[in-house]
């Protein structure tokens, strides 16, 4: 368990409970039967952001090693992928040829290294006929790459779109989906077509994720621009089936500390996929602050798996947004665009609590909960303050535990 110190009883906590279970299980039954595969968002770590065309057996074995030992696994990162450039050709029966170089032990070897760390190994691909890096795509070969994925004992697939213009992504990926199916194996299907063909619309029966925005890179400016992307689309996402805005970049060097907390925190606030991409062998104490911040992780992972929505704008560069809980608590996070400190104010009617009601706060990056008034937030009738850095954000968990008055 994480740590949300608080109590979440609003008024009749046992009344409640019982709503917010069948909520939970209404949505859980209106998704595909692979739903079971990613209940919550997936967690793991991918190669790209970070190495690029730079992996190796090596490298997948040290990460392996760090993420069992360094608190990685233990926060709930679970998932070891391997994006492009680890395939170069085919053999003559068409199945796919790992880079004996760079992969002398082959994948199957690889799998088993990474499942004996308690872990999971993931696999890129792409259904055109070449990746985005020129090495053999899955055209015409989706049912026999399915079969050697199931062989090597892969437990997730990202599946990439480049070279693919003239096909139909909706029959491909599940073209795709089907083979994968009759390898027999389950394996977590990422959609990767960067929200060209609108997946949200159709994809929830397809696989257990979808970008819904381009690539991210490690800029201010682009983690905004994905927000507001990926926001549009929140109605789409709940168990099994999640809106991906992309990998994260925390820990890359490009941003301030405060910007990544405020990426990691949207992106828990979003239930989005928390793949990193960062280098896990070599993190500093302040990255891994972010990473493996349970509070938080606790948020995107919540089993009612609702995809937080902006509830405030206030115009000048400040945002509330809100993600209900399955105990009842909201999640807020209150969002500071501007290049300046600013005080971000949210009424309890802003995130449908009663007026008069008595609410508990915890501030899950202080690991605190907040006192009624102090000098950082101020807690007056009904309404919340928060003093919030530039490109930074207050992540807080709002708990009733009085009923107002009548």
């Amino acid at each position: 368990m994480t740590a949300r110190h608080f109590t979440a009883a609003i008024v009749t906590a046992v009344a409640f409970a019982a709503v917010s279970n069948a909520v939970i299980a209404q949505r859980r039954a209106t998704v595909t039967p692979d739903a079971r595969l990613a209940a919550t968002p997936p967690m793991g770590f991918n190669t790209w952001n970070k190495f690029a065309c730079n992996v190796s057996e090596q490298l997948i074995r040290e990460t392996a090693d760090a993420m069992a030992s360094n608190g990685m696994k233990d926060a709930g990162y679970e998932y070891v992928v391997i994006d492009d450039c680890w395939q170069v050709s085919r053999e003559q029966s068409g199945r796919i040829v790992a880079d004996p170089q760079r992969f002398p032990s082959g994948m199957r070897a690889l799998a088993d290294y990474v499942h004996g760390k308690g872990l999971k190994f993931g696999l890129y691909t792409d259904l055109g006929r070449k990746t985005c890096e020129g090495r053999p795509g899955t055209f015409e070969h989706q049912e026999i790459d399915a079969k050697t994925y199931a062989d090597w004992q892969i437990d997730y697939i990202k599946v990439d779109w480049c070279n693919a213009d003239d096909l139909d992504a909706k029959t491909e990926y599940a073209h795709f989906r089907d083979s994968l199916k009759k390898a027999g194996r389950p394996i977590v299907l990422s959609i990767c077509e960067w929200g060209t063909n609108r997946p949200w619309e159709w994809a929830g029966n397809v696989g257990q994720l979808w970008r819904t925005t381009t690539d991210i890179s490690d800029r201010w400016t682009s983690v905004v621009n994905i927000i507001n992307a990926n926001a549009d689309h929140a109605a789409a996402a709940g168990p099994g089936h999640w809106n991906d805005p992309d990998m994260l970049e925390v820990g890359n060097g490009g941003m301030t500390a405060d910007e990544y907390r405020a990426h990691f925190s949207l992106w828990a606030i979003m239930a989005a996929p928390l793949i990193t991409g960062n280098d896990l062998r070599t993190m500093t104490d302040e990255t891994k602050s972010i990473l493996l911040n349970k509070e938080v992780v606790a948020i995107d992972q919540d089993p009612l798996g609702a995809q937080g929505k902006k509830v405030l704008d206030t115009g000048s560069g400040t945002q509330v947004w809100m993600k209900p809980l399955a105990d009842g608590s909201k999640a807020i996070a209150l969002l500071n665009l501007n290049a300046r400190d600013a005080n971000i104010s949210v009424g309890w009617s802003d995130i449908g609590i009663p007026a008069g009601t008595a609410v508990s706060v915890r501030d899950l990056w202080a690991h605190a909960d907040l006192p009624l008034h102090t000098d950082s937030g101020k807690h007056t009738k009904d309404r919340l303050s928060v003093r919030v850095p530039s490109h930074g954000v207050a992540l807080l968990t709002l708990g009733a535990v009085a009923a107002p008055k009548r």
